[in-house]
């Protein structure tokens, strides 16, 4: 007498009888999906949010160009601040790969106050700057509001504000009536400033003239910072030679620096934050599987009937494993799809309010539904062997 061998199990039939299982206990579902769904938003939005991030990093970056090189007085040996020859910026220009040079100056004892009532000990951390007319274009610096300087208004007492240095004497907007005091003299604000990312040190400047600032405020036309645009595929060459070409007597009184570096050690530092961050939305996750695991192995105790009837019907360890596995998957699923939902939707949303291009990678998409389908598998494993291992009059004989 033959034996019919036990019908096999099609995709569809898991699924349905997963789905079954999934539908008797929604609220045990939804708490359960909910721990996965956490997870996967966390490192979702963390991803997409620093991607983001990184893509209007580069985009500055692309705009302002990694090519400026600045040179600073530094110091001399006896620790006193070291000065640039008259000529350095000159000097400069005539490096081969050098495209633009353009050179800032601090006046000194040139306080600046909003007015002639202000205290003395008020200055508010703003300097006043001697610039050249081409300092904007070399920086890649933008105007805010009103003009910059041009050869006509550098001789004469009119001032352009940093971003910051406008805030904090409160001067929203340029005008003929404004007036700033810079040096016991008055200046009229002629424009404002954008932020400068490369250049920050002139958010907090009162940039006036070259010439009135020799002429009025006593300044002796020695610059304290170049600014220099070279060839990209020779800045590391110009690099070399740009201390040495500014004060060939004192190359070591020079500090050399690429500003660029600056926002790439940024950049550096947000992506070790990132990962610290993922690490996090990782610990979620994996408390996420334990609710998995749980929710499971809770639903093996609860179904022993189920399962013992199925067996008496000739349902297979196999199947009964496949089923409990198929649940595990299906719950750790539709968390992760809810996760990688509300994270795309957080990024997008944070992005927006930053004024950055939203920016969430495929690959942190499929990363985040394959982490799901790995927690589900490794959470439901032991409840799915433990519903096979019963036999169908252990599991029937229980209350």
């Amino acid at each position: 007498m033959s034996t019919l061998a036990p019908r096999r199990l099609s995709t569809g039939d898991r699924l349905r009888v997963g789905a079954a299982g999934l539908h008797t206990r929604p609220m045990r579902v939804f708490l359960s999906s909910l721990g996965i769904a956490i997870g996967i938003a966390a490192m979702i939005a963390v991803v997409g949010i620093s991607s983001s991030s990184r893509a209007e990093l580069d985009a500055q970056l692309d705009a302002l160009g990694t090519n400026l090189l600045s040179a600073q007085n530094g110091t001399t040996m006896m620790g006193e601040q070291a000065v640039l020859p008259l000529s350095a910026e000159s000097m400069v220009g005539r490096i081969g790969p050098v495209t633009d040079v353009s050179a800032i100056g601090i006046v000194p004892d040139a306080k600046v106050y909003r007015s002639d009532k202000t205290p003395a000990a008020e200055t508010k951390g703003i300097a006043a700057y001697a610039a050249r007319t081409d300092l904007l274009e070399t920086t890649a610096t933008q105007l805010a509001h009103g003009t910059w300087l041009n050869n006509s208004t550098a001789q004469y007492p009119a001032v352009v504000l940093g971003a910051a240095a406008a805030e904090r004497l409160g001067v929203s907007s340029p005008s003929p009536e404004i007036e700033i005091l810079i040096g016991g003299r008055w200046f009229t604000v002629v424009g404002i400033l954008e932020p400068s990312p490369l250049v920050p040190e002139i958010d907090t400047a009162a940039l006036i003239g070259w010439p009135v600032a020799q002429e009025v405020l006593g300044f002796d036309g020695h610059a304290t910072t170049l600014y220099a645009r070279a060839l990209p595929e020779q800045v590391e060459s110009v690099q070399a030679v740009l201390g040495a070409t500014a004060n060939p007597e004192a190359p070591g009184e020079v500090d050399v620096a690429q500003p660029s570096d600056a926002l790439e050690a940024q950049q550096a530092a947000d992506q070790a934050f990132t990962a610290l961050l993922l690490g996090i939305g990782a610990v979620a996750l994996v408390v996420g599987g334990v609710g998995v695991a749980n929710t499971m192995v809770i639903s093996v105790l609860e179904r022993r009937a189920e399962i013992g009837l199925r067996r008496s019907l000739g349902a297979t360890r196999g199947q009964i494993r496949s089923q409990f596995l198929t649940e595990s998957l299906m719950l750790s699923l539709l968390g992760g799809l809810a996760g990688v939902a509300i994270g795309g939707a957080v990024t997008v949303i944070y992005a927006l309010t930053q004024d950055w291009a939203p920016v969430v990678p495929p690959w942190a998409l499929g990363g985040g539904l394959g982490a799901t389908l790995l927690v589900g598998c490794v959470a439901g494993l032991y409840p799915a062997a433990r519903a096979a291992r019963l036999s169908p009059t252990e599991a029937l004989a229980t209350p």
